[in-house]
């Protein structure tokens, strides 16, 4: 499974996600849009972070744990 987690310099809510992700044991590549813009045109996200699982985003703005914890165990 690829994760990714599309997030911007000094992100808070980026921050979170990466723990909620580090609590399951889910691997994650840390995307920055602000070096890779070409991300934002294949995944529009308004609010970082961006959460991409198999390239689809799945989630835009931090996700409830819940619901991480249904995709990931």
């Amino acid at each position: 499974m690829k994760i990714e987690i599309l997030t911007t310099l000094g992100c808070l809510n980026c921050n979170k996600l990466e723990k909620m992700l580090d609590k399951l044991g889910v691997s994650y590549d840390l995307i920055d849009v602000s070096i890779k813009p070409d991300y934002l045109k294949k995944y529009p996200i308004f609010t970082a972070p961006g959460l991409v699982i198999n390239d689809k985003l799945e989630f835009s703005g931090i996700p409830n744990f819940k619901d991480l914890k249904k995709i990931f165990n």
